[in-house]
């Protein structure tokens, strides 16, 4: 990023190429739609670009990446009112074990829409996006030790809603 925003325009290349599958992924699920994660991912590149100045050097660029493809989904989401954010991944965009359940993917996903935004930004950067709390916090620009009562409360919100859904629970 220091080097994009010292005049090498290339660096933004290795910038997008680096960042945007996962950008794209994480919209996606804040969002439930494939169209609408590929125009906030170039949203967010673009904001990106326009808001290198702002930049502060010596920031990690992750957190600050996040926090722009964050309010990008956000601003959608007031212009569309009557949707909600839902969670659903795209298949082939998340790695995970080979067997799966789509029941259980489903069940999860309507459960993530139930939780307060903020719990559930949390909770998806944290456990889809691989994000440590303190990168969360300077993403969403408060303090670490709020980002964790986000999480923790999220955690046990989906528990509740999910009890019972597999055994041993």
């Amino acid at each position: 990023m220091l080097r994009f925003c010292d005049g090498d325009a290339k660096a933004f290349d290795v910038l997008f190429a680096r960042h945007a599958a996962q950008v794209r992924a994480y919209l996606h699920r804040l969002t439930g739609s494939g169209a609408s994660a590929d125009d906030l991912t170039q949203t967010t590149f673009l904001s990106v670009v326009k808001g290198r100045g702002r930049f502060m050097r010596g920031a990690a660029f992750k957190p600050w990446l996040y926090a722009i493809a964050t309010n990008a989904a956000r601003d959608l989401h007031r212009r569309r009112r009557g949707e909600e954010l839902t969670a659903e991944p795209t298949s082939g965009e998340v790695v995970e074990p080979k067997v799966r359940d789509a029941g259980l993917e489903r069940t999860v996903r309507e459960a993530l829409v139930q939780l307060p935004e903020q719990q559930r930004t949390a909770i998806l950067m944290h456990r889809f996006e691989g994000m440590s709390f303190a990168e969360i916090a300077l993403a969403q620009g408060v303090s670490e030790g709020a980002v964790k009562v986000r999480a923790h409360r999220g955690y046990e919100r989906l528990r509740e809603i999910l009890r019972g859904v597999w055994s041993g629970s």
